[in-house]
């Protein structure tokens, strides 16, 4: 890895910190040759603090330091992507990046939806809402739906309709997201432990 330090004649180049299992971009920092180096060495992220104008392992007095995991760098080389584990909050604020935003996992799309059946339960009026109907209904009735969800979609694969076999794939999933809030997990619960079946 050849790393233009030069480019900025600060010998400084940008590193921008993301966690290594949620995606999220924790800071920004900057490093010389030197941090980037010790970095490498020691496995623990060090910048150069150009207010201190030294060296500084990132919780060096917090104790929340960031492992590293791995190192990318930009097509101009002249910029970082560092993946890490963090120990604690990232920012010196206290909170778990720089932007004051949960570190949680992400999954997208799935957790917007996630956190629109969560209020849908809990503001919308069953009367109005699909989702609220079948959440009073209780866990019976809703893992009754799932089941017949993934009847039906075990159905639609032995055929070759593509378009019937994704929607039947939606209505599983979705009703799925549904039995999981009616279980008091989420998505990330379940993740964990497909994580923890990995070799």
């Amino acid at each position: 890895m050849i790393i233009d330090f030069n480019k900025n004649n600060d010998g400084l180049v940008p590193a921008i910190i993301q966690d290594v299992t949620t995606k999220n971009v924790l800071m920004l920092g900057y490093m010389n040759e030197e941090a980037y180096q010790k970095t490498i060495d020691t496995k623990f992220v060090t910048f150069f603090s150009r207010t201190k104008n030294r060296l500084w392992k990132k919780g060096e007095e917090s104790g929340n330091v960031l492992t590293l995991v791995n190192i990318k760098l930009d097509c101009d080389n002249d910029s970082l992507l560092i993946s890490v584990h963090p120990t604690g909050p990232t920012c010196h604020k206290g909170t778990a990046t720089c932007w004051a935003e949960n570190n949680g996992k992400n999954f997208g799309f799935l957790t917007y939806l996630e956190n629109t059946i969560a209020d849908r339960i809990q503001n919308s009026d069953v009367e109005k809402s699909y989702v609220a109907s079948l959440f009073a209904k209780g866990i019976n009735k809703i893992a009754q739906k799932v089941g017949e969800e993934a009847i039906e979609m075990v159905i639609e694969s032995k055929d070759s309709n593509d378009d019937l076999f994704l929607n039947e794939s939606a209505d599983l999933l979705f009703h799925y997201l549904i039995l999981l809030q009616a279980k008091s997990f989420k998505l990330d619960d379940v993740v964990e432990v497909l994580m923890g079946r990995e070799k």
